[in-house]
């Protein structure tokens, strides 16, 4: 089955939450979309402290805008990142530059640190889109490389958040093919939501004072003291 999965219509159905209602059913027989089964969803999204064996990364993307509604699911390969499969296929999508387009993306992880800038680039010079991140889990953040792709993300107009009740919620309801059944909450979620946003929170808290050293760095007004050096350097 190809990891990368997608559903598309022309435009939105009927309003409601968001301005979109029941799509039809009908699809192009190329584009199926194969939602994820409750067991892989609830393995690979489930926000524990220690999420071991949890090698795959999986993005449920959704696009919001004028006259276009597309979901895809999308997982990495051997030497593809999901975010890579992610931006191939938006660039593919054409999306009018006239218009603004929301997208929202539940991962399982947060992105590595090559990944961060693969997509700090791909929405620098795309102000028509609006680009959120909803993560269950933050890969490596602990190293200072990965803490600063974060940075950047949020720096450039990407907003970077953990996934809590909701956002499980609403992952589970669009991306998972439930069979009616109600989203299973599972022990302690909230609690490891909370931890994790707090974590995600100190992480993201000193971007600005690392955009604030950089750009007197740029000013070239010389090497800083050994003192400052030693407290600027955690």
């Amino acid at each position: 089955m190809d990891p990368q999965r997608l559903r598309q219509w022309p435009g939105p159905g009927p309003a409601s939450r968001g301005g979109y209602g029941q799509r039809p059913r009908i699809r192009n027989p190329e584009e199926w979309f194969h939602e994820l089964s409750p067991r892989t969803f609830s393995f690979h999204f489930r926000n524990l402290r220690f999420a071991s064996g949890r090698n795959r990364s999986y993005i449920c993307c959704q696009v919001e805008g004028k006259n276009c509604f597309f979901q895809g699911i999308f997982q990495n390969q051997k030497k593809r990142h999901a975010e890579i499969r992610f931006i191939d296929k938006i660039n593919s999508l054409n999306l009018d530059q006239n218009q603004c387009y929301r997208i929202i993306c539940y991962v399982t992880w947060s992105p590595c640190h090559n990944c961060a800038k693969e997509l700090v680039d791909f929405i620098s010079n795309r102000h028509h889109l609006s680009l959120q991140l909803f993560a269950s889990r933050l890969y490596f953040h602990w190293v200072r490389c990965y803490q600063r792709g974060l940075q950047r993300l949020q720096a450039k107009r990407v907003s970077v958040a953990v996934m809590k009740g909701p956002e499980f919620k609403d992952c589970w309801e669009k991306f998972v093919d439930h069979q009616g059944r109600s989203f299973p909450s599972w022990e302690k979620l909230e609690q490891y939501s909370e931890s994790i946003s707090r974590r995600l929170s100190r992480i993201l808290r000193f971007a600005n004072q690392n955009n604030l050293e950089d750009s007197f760095r740029d000013l070239r007004l010389g090497s800083p003291s050994p003192s400052s050096s030693r407290s600027d350097s955690r």
